[in-house]
């Protein structure tokens, strides 16, 4: 993502399109290059932008804008909120000063902006429709920073269950992936998007599916910004230890 800061706002506006462009353009608008020659990495020209580049600034952009009109749900932002988004940056996604600067006027901008939360989760859909596993772990993202602050509350969850209406995420998986953050007692067979009464071939058979969709080398050919693709190897381990655990549970 260093790329970003070097790229002129009006480019990343135009080169996006639609709310989250002009959120990113907002933003970051004022972050030019102070080099006159051209870098490795840098795209001075909108016709220069991959496909990539623009799924993993997409996919930057929705983030921390949606988390901001999530944090500003019930109409204030706390200090417990901003410091919960901060440390996702730090922990979760291990952003550098860089990017985490980058991250906050992204997260800022989107904070007072006209646009509604509805606004971003549409576009988001619109480039990852063919993705589900990223639609999920954009869920994903949600959930840990509301409950990191010790609950999910209200307001939050029916901001989250509209981003997975507009996703097209079935209920149960929804549910599956709520019940990870708000229930211990059934953690593992949530992970795996299972219930404690499903037999143990229907649970090897959802962990094989998770275990492919999230596998590293899957992931990486994703096109994701590299702090988020770290994230989503965390998720792996994590569906790894939760079949792990139910197999230990279950003499599989």
């Amino acid at each position: 993502m260093v790329w970003l800061g070097k790229m002129v706002g009006g480019t990343i506006g135009f080169a996006l399109g639609g709310p989250l462009g002009a959120i990113a353009g907002a933003a970051l608008g004022h972050l030019m290059d102070k080099d006159s020659g051209q870098q490795e990495g840098v795209l001075p020209e909108t016709g220069q932008m991959t496909d990539q580049d623009r799924a993993q600034l997409t996919f930057f952009a929705a983030a921390f804008s949606m988390l901001a009109k999530l944090a500003r749900v019930d109409g204030r932002v706390t200090d417990e909120e901003m410091a919960s988004v901060r440390r996702f940056m730090a922990e979760d996604l291990s952003l550098n000063a860089e990017s985490r600067q980058i991250a906050e006027k992204i997260f800022y901008t989107a904070l007072n902006a006209p646009q509604k939360f509805e606004d971003f989760a549409a576009q988001f859909y619109r480039q990852f429709h063919d993705r589900p596993e990223l639609l999920e772990l954009m869920i994903d993202i949600l959930m840990r920073v509301s409950v990191a602050d010790g609950a999910m509350e209200k307001s939050e969850e029916a901001l989250i269950e509209r981003a997975a209406r507009i996703f097209r995420i079935p209920e149960a998986d929804y549910r599956s992936m709520k019940a990870r953050y708000v229930s211990e007692t059934e953690k593992y067979y949530a992970v795996l998007g299972c219930s404690p009464s499903d037999d143990n071939e229907t649970i090897k058979k959802h962990y094989r599916k998770l275990a492919r969709d999230y596998h590293p080398d899957t992931i990486a050919s994703k096109g994701l910004p590299e702090e988020f693709v770290k994230f989503a190897n965390d998720k792996f381990r994590e569906i790894q230890e939760a079949y792990e655990a139910i197999q230990k549970e279950r003499g599989i």
